[in-house]
């Protein structure tokens, strides 16, 4: 009866794991990935040489590393996104929970680098963040949750994803990482205003944020720093938002020329949180723009791919993701431009990072899992008037 009233997909039976994978996926958005992840490489060898030297490693030993990452990050990938909705789901809780207990533990057993939050797990060769890897889990549990809810006699999935995702956020805020807590209450929301929110509900969310940014203001010299920096008429062109500001005005449409940049040796995260400066400054208006392309083409396919999917779940999860995955992007351009307060923020895929390479690897994946073409996947055949 499904069948007549949906229509299906042929299926194949017998059919080995990869045609059926390669026949299923999303091709545009996968090139956009490893569009973004080449982009990544360029910019590793403009960026990367000044900390190498100022580090007394080798010219291209970042980009070396990055190359390193980069390749784990797209088997994780490409292995994740041939796995089924059930499978993802499963890995997801397990993720989170590994991910959580790590978020707990930092307090005692992590390190900050220097700059200011302890956010890191130092192991010597490497570290690891693991907000980067809860993020990603998180979404999946709390589309599990809000999905669950939609079900007759159904557990209070609302309830019980909203109360995570204020724990997951003020365990983040105290590190302080205002940026990930920000990303992760807006993945929320995204998926809780899909799943049927009431608009007043979400008006009142947002009004109580903006009584915790106040509350965070009054009591946290570093937000307050990074919101007084933002709001200030003068940009001290001796700051990272100065030396930013100034490479993309010198950049222009074109760019100064490859390697001809300057500020990647006045920049201590050129490589990481402003690597778009760079971008902007030997490049130009045009790879800045191409960048916003790809990100774009990800986004918004995985969007319309996710309106055609009848499973709640998958569509959640799915819209959590991309949305996360977008802002997250976002974010880190609007920095640079200073059209938002600093957040100390990577450029998925572009940015020099192996937690965060590591982290967007396993998200995409399972984005470009939940974007496959499913048997009786289109509730759009009914609108066409396909019936089998």
């Amino acid at each position: 009866m499904t069948e007549m009233v949906y229509g299906s997909m042929p299926v194949r039976q017998g059919e080995p794991v990869l045609p059926k994978w390669w026949r299923t996926i999303d091709k545009w958005s996968m090139s956009c990935i490893l569009g973004l992840f080449g982009v990544g490489l360029l910019l590793g060898f403009a960026a990367s040489p000044p900390l190498a030297e100022k580090n007394g490693f080798l010219p291209f030993h970042y980009v070396q590393r990055q190359a390193f990452f980069g390749g784990i990050s797209l088997m994780v990938m490409l292995i994740t996104s041939m796995m089924g909705p059930v499978m993802v789901r499963r890995l997801a809780v397990l993720g989170f929970i590994v991910s959580f207990i790590a978020l707990l533990g930092l307090p005692i057993f992590g390190t900050d680098f220097g700059k200011g939050a302890v956010r890191w797990y130092s192991l010597g060769f490497a570290s690891v963040q693991p907000s980067e890897f809860l993020k990603p889990a998180f979404v999946i549990v709390a589309a599990w949750l809000l999905a669950s809810a939609q079900e007759i006699n159904g557990p209070p999935g609302r309830l019980w994803s909203f109360a995570l995702a204020i724990v997951i956020v003020t365990i983040l805020a105290l590190q302080p990482d205002f940026g990930q807590a920000s990303l992760v209450l807006f993945g929320w929301g995204v998926m809780y205003f899909v799943a049927g929110a009431p608009m007043l509900l979400l008006v009142g969310m947002a009004g109580m944020v903006v009584l915790a940014g106040t509350f965070a203001y009054n009591n946290s010299e570093h937000f307050a720093r990074r919101i007084d920096g933002f709001l200030s008429p003068d940009v001290d062109p001796t700051t990272q938002l100065g030396y930013a500001t100034n490479a993309i005005q010198e950049g222009g449409f074109f760019g100064v020329g490859v390697g001809e940049g300057a500020v990647k040796w006045s920049l201590p995260d050129a490589h990481t949180d402003f690597i778009i400066a760079v971008a902007a400054e030997e490049y130009g208006l045009i790879l800045v723009l191409c960048i916003i392309a790809l990100y774009s083409v990800i986004v918004l396919r995985s969007f319309f791919r996710l309106m055609k999917e009848r499973d709640p779940f998958i569509r959640l999860a799915g819209t959590g993701l991309a949305a996360m995955f977008g802002v997250q992007a976002m974010i880190n351009m609007g920095v640079a431009v200073r059209l938002l307060p600093a957040k100390g923020m990577t450029l998925p895929f572009v940015s020099y990072g192996g937690s965060s390479l590591i982290a967007g690897g396993i998200a995409v994946g399972m984005l470009l899992a939940f974007t496959r073409t499913r048997p009786q996947g289109e509730i759009g055949d009914i609108l066409r008037g396909r019936y089998k």
